[in-house]
């Protein structure tokens, strides 16, 4: 095998086929202290110089395994948590340097949807409670105003606007997420990270979630990064695709390049496991099995981190770290052999 020469192309976040970016991030870091507290010295390697852009009005789909690091970069982006290192920028903007009241205005425009929509409403709360929550901490709307808001948001959603007095227990988790998009839909804002929105849901209700947050998109002109570890799912709804191991970015592409032909071996591995439709496709493919178990994010692999596992690793995976870089136009792979597997 030959490897791939490296090319002087542009990071990511600086992606020139991406018309107006709305978010860029750039070399973000996130550590946690591992097992012993603030005091421990070793720290969880959970996102590791991460380079990302979002365009505007685009759906950005973040995929990976569960304990990959995908929710807590969503985390980060939206100033849930503060970043190690590196940089967040929206509009231009660097959010991690915001403090007081400009953040809390900016914050206006970013939105979140929870995983669990059990436990991220508060079970004390009516749900018109919940849903006008973000318009009285903004001094938004009160009183009648902010009533016709939530009336209106919940309509948007799907939900009937004479359930405001009833509780969350009430509600099954599809109409519970609902309440969850209504929640984060009632400021008007530009860009929302959706983490993993539907992998609590069954099959049948998820593919309405999936189907009212395309129709919110097109009708709000909403900006989505969408984090999920289905990647069937994350093709569906995404424009692009960016793939996520241990931390790292391994591969970013249009969504449809990234299902046909996938450049990292890691894409390819997951490419591999989504079922087909078709059963006689389906008894004919052969899925990429994957030796030994993940790494411990607190001491990860040196060099590439997929190379303890995977199928083609060559010595110099282990010896030299291939950058994130742009192998086609809009698609870029951390690998030192693309599409060789």
């Amino acid at each position: 095998m030959s490897v791939a020469q490296p090319a002087a192309t542009p990071p990511p976040s600086a992606d020139p086929t991406v018309k107006r970016p709305l978010v860029r991030v750039e070399k973000l870091v996130k550590y946690f202290p591992a097992g012993g507290g603030l005091l421990s010295r070793s720290v969880v390697h959970a996102v590791e110089s991460v380079d990302l852009v979002i365009g505007e009005g685009e759906t950005l789909g973040l995929v990976g395994e569960s304990g990959c690091g995908k929710s807590t970069l969503g985390r980060v982006i939206v100033r849930l948590l503060p970043a190690t290192s590196g940089s967040v920028f929206f509009r231009d903007v660097d959010l991690t340097k915001l403090r007081g009241e400009k953040l809390r205005r900016t914050r206006q425009e970013i939105q979140m949807i929870f995983q669990d929509p059990y436990a991220s409403l508060n079970p004390r709360m009516t749900v018109g409670d919940i849903v006008s929550e973000p318009l009285r901490n903004f001094r938004v709307a009160r009183g009648r105003k902010a009533e016709q808001r939530v009336q209106e948001v919940m309509r948007v959603v799907g939900l009937n606007p004479n359930f405001v007095n009833r509780y969350p227990h009430e509600f099954s988790g599809g109409q519970r997420q609902r309440i969850g998009i209504a929640r984060a839909l009632v400021l008007n804002p530009t860009f929302i990270v959706a983490d993993e929105p539907v992998s609590a849901l069954d099959v049948s209700i998820q593919a309405q979630i999936v189907n009212l947050m395309e129709d919110l998109q097109e009708k709000f002109k909403l900006t989505f990064l969408f984090i999920a570890h289905d990647l069937s799912v994350v093709r569906h709804i995404s424009d692009r695709v960016a793939v996520m191991y241990l931390g790292k970015i391994v591969e970013i592409g249009p969504s449809d390049a990234i299902r046909d032909r996938p450049l990292h071996p890691y894409t390819k591995v997951l490419e591999s496991s989504v079922p087909v439709p078709d059963p006689d496709l389906e008894m004919a493919r052969k899925p990429i099995l994957l030796k030994g178990e993940i790494p411990s994010p607190v001491n990860p692999p040196s060099a590439c981190r997929f190379h303890t596992r995977c199928p083609i690793a060559q010595p110099i995976c282990s010896e030299v770290e291939p950058p994130l870089e742009m192998k086609e136009p809009g698609r870029f792979a951390a690998c030192h052999f693309p599409g060789q597997l």
